[in-house]
């Protein structure tokens, strides 16, 4: 595996598979690569902490990071290209052009996190440009996060087949995420409800935690979404209603 810093050094060759993360990876990340391996010549990570993405107060400093383990991981799981680039690579001195998605982005996560998915949509759109994929992966736990890059990238005729893998979780349900890290045991016990009001269709579950919103998403599929914060640690997921594709 190559890591690379600056795009002018990518190279890359063949069809090829472009997973976007901020790194602190863990067996849903892993999932993500495999399935990029399963349908390219070339696989591509990219990790970038985007600030852009983090509001005031919201745990930008604290994020995990250990580049080290995640490089690791990412060649033992076949990865071919580790694309690391320095902050000034995707915004330059003067940075001032941003790419918003009005009404995906301004709902559920967008009415919480203002701001977040305008982040989201610039440096993936800058990724796309950077790594000219022909497919890019993302997961279904972060289903607006998808929905919002579909849309970018269909409105904007942007050439990349976005793909969408399921969501991966523990063994007692919690669905997998580097937020996880953050949870103490009794909090973490108490993060299940999050996953047993989603199966259940019954946010009176999520009795105890502060939710910031439990609903009926009508993206592609439809999904009910929930996000809940337990101690100082804020959670997302969803399930597919059923009757929707996976």
């Amino acid at each position: 595996m190559r890591v690379v810093r600056s795009a002018t050094d990518l190279r890359l060759e063949g069809s090829v598979g472009l997973v976007p993360t901020m790194g602190a990876f863990h067996e849903g990340h892993l999932s993500l690569f495999r399935a990029a391996r399963a349908e390219n010549d070339t696989v591509v990570v990219s990790l970038f902490l985007n600030a852009a993405q983090f509001g005031p107060g919201e745990d930008l400093e604290r994020y995990p990071r250990d580049d080290e383990r995640d490089a690791r991981l990412a060649e033992q799981e076949g990865v071919d290209v580790l694309f690391a680039p320095a902050a000034d690579e995707i915004y330059p001195p003067g940075f001032q052009t941003w790419v918003e998605v009005e009404e995906l982005g301004s709902i559920l996560e967008g009415e919480h996190r203002p701001g977040h998915f305008r982040a989201v949509a610039t440096v993936c759109l800058k990724l796309f440009n950077l790594v000219h994929p022909d497919r890019a992966y993302f997961g279904q736990k972060d289903a607006q996060q998808a929905e919002v890059v579909k849309r970018m990238v269909g409105d904007l005729a942007v050439p990349v087949e976005i793909r969408v893998c399921p969501t991966q979780r523990d063994e007692d349900g919690l669905a997998l995420s580097s937020r996880n890290a953050y949870l103490s045991a009794e909090e973490r016990e108490r993060a299940l409800a999050l996953p047993r009001a989603l199966q259940a269709q019954d946010r009176s579950l999520l009795n105890g935690l502060k939710v910031d919103y439990f609903e009926v998403a009508n993206f592609e599929p439809r999904v009910l979404a929930a996000a809940v914060r337990v101690g100082g640690t804020r959670l997302i997921d969803n399930v597919i209603l059923e009757g929707d594709n996976r």
